[in-house]
């Protein structure tokens, strides 16, 4: 459980950073980080890879919710039972 809480922190980290990235009108950061992009991919590639970025991320993040939610162990009925009766059960007395 703790594993997917970590992994979706991390994608969600992540995500939040190609989204910072980005610029609506296809400038900023994605335009030219540090002019390197424009050398080495080019300003449209560079928006396309951050574009399919998000996506991919966006989906990882979505399946690993599904997927910890699947691996949650869940509480059976008579733990529940069990649970509320020992919740109002009084203390026992000691002598």
């Amino acid at each position: 459980m703790i594993f997917f809480v970590i992994l979706i922190i991390l994608a969600c980290g992540i995500l939040g950073l190609i989204i910072l990235v980005q610029n609506p009108k296809g400038g900023g950061l994605a335009g030219n980080v540090g002019g390197f992009s424009n050398q080495l991919m080019g300003v449209k590639q560079t928006t396309d890879v951050l574009e399919k970025g998000t996506w991919a991320l966006a989906i990882v993040v979505g399946l690993l919710c599904l997927f910890s939610a699947i691996f949650v162990p869940k509480a059976t009925s008579s733990q529940r039972v069990l649970d509320k009766v020992n919740a109002t059960a009084p203390a026992p007395v000691t002598k």
